[in-house]
């Protein structure tokens, strides 16, 4: 094969069609060519936003036979694998972090593939084609690093094995085991635990109209009750919300059948909202905010809703977003999720490569503490 390496500034530069061809197979909502493209139609990424596209086309013989989604990094937000400390340390011992280039979906910390090739003989040597072509990439442009943010395990393996620094992190999904409804998955849980989730659920639905609202049901009223709670829990979390009002409306333009809205009402007029994504055997939990302080009202719609959702649709999982060990207690168990980091300096990489190895098995041990002795499963789940 005579493989070459492409850049482009824009995705719509390599076509919907094109882009698909290898996205769709993940059946991963955020790989697909609508939302990324939502992203830079909206200017919610771009140059001015810190988030300049770079996305990598490996092609041969005028096909495309691998991408990796890419973004040239002027600051560290909106990342979840947060390298802010190696960042401070690098610049004030004279180095210069910024800018740097990042494989993943921007501000959203969910696990899929960043190199995307396709299934035949020769998808190893396409994915170490594409990873060549992202080093050399920021070898040419002077950036310091190279980061490939919420991949696989295997993918993972494989960059490691290529030399990056591999980092681990947890977060809390809930599975499916085979419940037909949220008695037989409430059936699995200590006695303890089902009681403290029925008066949760009890206390949240009290006087309040809770539904799900997806496919063509979605409007641009509920997408302006959404972006209103969106805006608000933005503003008080982490002071300017990434995404703007006309994002929403191209996502429910084009993808409102993998789209799901929780809504909550009171007399009338929506108070709170849960946005999630449904992939091919996952929902993906995403945004959520409030205009009125409701007790449990974040568990209902943001974990609970969600469980009642994945089991009538018969999905495998709910991915519930970054952090948070209260989700422990509503039957969200700890997984590892992983990222890959290629450091230019050695002065810096280095120092990095200790931290890493002294971390991974601290986060390991961290997990299984975690599920050991706060898991809210009883010793014997059901059949």
């Amino acid at each position: 094969m005579s493989l070459s390496v492409r850049v482009h500034p824009a995705i719509a530069d390599i076509g919907e069609t094109t882009w698909n061809a290898l996205a769709a197979p993940t059946a991963n909502p955020f790989l697909d060519y609508a939302f990324l493209e939502a992203l830079e139609a909206s200017g919610c990424v771009g140059e001015r936003t810190g988030w300049r596209p770079c996305h990598l086309e490996l092609i041969d013989d005028g096909a495309t036979l691998g991408l990796m989604p890419l973004y040239l990094k002027s600051h560290s937000q909106g990342e979840y694998v947060f390298d802010h400390g190696w960042a401070d340390a690098y610049e004030r011992a004279g180095g210069r972090y910024y800018p740097k280039l990042l494989s993943a979906v921007p501000f959203t910390p969910v696990t899929a593939p960043k190199l995307l090739v396709g299934s035949g003989p020769d998808a190893d040597a396409q994915r170490q084609a594409l990873l060549t072509g992202a080093l050399e990439f920021c070898g040419q442009i002077g950036a310091s690093s190279l980061h490939v943010n919420f991949l696989p395990e295997a993918e993972a393996e494989a960059l490691g094995q290529a030399g990056l620094l591999r980092r681990q992190d947890v977060q809390f999904w809930w599975e499916n085991r085979g419940y037909q409804t949220f008695d037989d998955f409430l059936a699995d849980l200590s006695s303890s635990r089902r009681k403290v989730i029925r008066r949760e659920r009890r206390e949240a639905c009290r006087d309040l109209e809770i539904t799900a609202v997806t496919g063509a049901d979605l409007t641009e009223v509920h997408w302006d009750a959404f972006f209103a709670f969106y805006m608000d829990t933005g503003a008080r979390k982490w002071g300017r919300p990434y995404l703007n009002r006309r994002f929403f409306s191209l996502i429910g333009q084009r993808m409102a059948d993998r789209i799901v809205l929780m809504l909550a009402a009171r007399d009338g007029r929506y108070i709170a909202g849960a946005l999630n994504f449904i992939g091919g055997d996952t929902l993906y939990g995403r945004q959520w905010g409030a205009l009125e302080d409701a007790p449990f009202l974040h568990f209902e719609l943001c974990y609970y809703r969600a469980i009642d959702f994945a089991i009538a649709r018969d999905l495998n999982r709910v991915e519930a977003g970054a952090q948070g060990e209260h989700k422990l207690a509503r039957g969200y168990l700890p997984h590892h999720v992983h990222s890959a980091h290629f450091i230019a300096d050695p002065a810096l990489r280095e120092p990095v490569a200790a931290f890493l190895a002294r971390e991974r098995p601290a986060v390991a041990e961290h997990a299984r503490l975690l599920e050991q002795e706060l898991t809210p499963f009883k010793a014997q789940p059901r059949a």
